[in-house]
């Protein structure tokens, strides 16, 4: 008997790493060199002594490139140690600080849900409310492990100027209302989980709170949790009703890894 298959879509919810789109502030963008099929068969010749240009079809090796970047850039997954030294102090009591390689799998591939925070404003620090209120628009209950997505404005940007100033944030009191309601792990189209910098920046100057700074984040000082940044499509996704598998690069004790975060309907 023929085994029946379910049927599967998925959804690249990732953006590219590229040379040519502001993705990062300047100083933290990626660089990427390339190398064409001639160009690397010198090398081929020192690791292979003995063989000449002339062995290789065409003049041809491989192609190849290097690449410079940190673990923040494109798509990512950031693990609590990116957020502070320490965690849980409001779960069990403060401990060490998860790094990338130790994040539990079984958060990164879950079900999910979109919360479409796009009508605020650029800066905007979304509320325990702006979440509860979104959840109950969806019809949706928080399940322990879900993964929870924020929809800004800052995905209508990707590939503009203003990119890493557009979109909401999520501040201290909507990450712990997602926290203790057990999910582990977030997201956002935007560059930051935050509000962009220069946002705080202007209220700290206003207010002189030093809480506004990373408000978001630093939740995961009270309750551990990762969240993946600069996320791309979430436009096209419904509110739930589809996973989302987004393990990252096993970096031994990093602060965060790239990920090809990818939507999963199962149809």
């Amino acid at each position: 008997m023929k085994a029946v298959r379910p049927k599967r879509r998925l959804v690249d919810l990732s953006i590219y790493l590229e040379n040519d789109v502001l993705s990062d502030p300047p100083p933290l963008a990626p660089k990427i060199t390339y190398q064409k099929h001639a160009e690397t068969v010198a090398e081929f010749m020192r690791m292979l002594p003995g063989s000449k240009v002339e062995d290789y079809p065409d003049g041809e090796a491989a192609a190849a490139e290097w690449v410079t970047l940190t673990t923040h850039s494109g798509t990512h997954l950031d693990a609590p140690w990116h957020f502070h030294s320490t965690q849980d102090a409001k779960n069990g009591g403060s401990k060490p600080s998860i790094t990338i390689d130790q994040v539990p799998l079984e958060w990164c591939m879950q079900p999910a849900v979109k919360l479409d925070f796009r009508h605020f404003a650029d800066g905007y620090v979304a509320t325990a409310a702006d979440v509860e209120a979104e959840l109950k628009r969806i019809d949706w209950e928080l399940q322990p492990l879900d993964i929870v997505v924020v929809n800004t404005r800052a995905g209508s940007r990707y590939g503009h100027t203003d990119y890493l100033q557009s979109g909401c944030g999520m501040g201290y009191e909507a990450t712990m209302y997602l926290l203790e309601r057990g999910v582990r792990l977030t997201g956002t189209d935007a560059w930051s989980w935050d509000a962009p910098f220069v946002y705080t920046a202007q209220r700290l100057v206003e207010t002189g709170d030093a809480s506004l700074i990373w408000e978001g984040h630093k939740a995961g000082r009270d309750i551990g949790y990762c969240h993946l940044e600069k996320l791309h499509n979430l436009e096209v996704l419904p509110s739930h009703g589809f996973s989302i598998a987004c393990f990252p690069h096993k970096i031994r004790a990093a602060s965060a890894g790239w990920t090809r975060a990818v939507a999963i309907f199962e149809e």
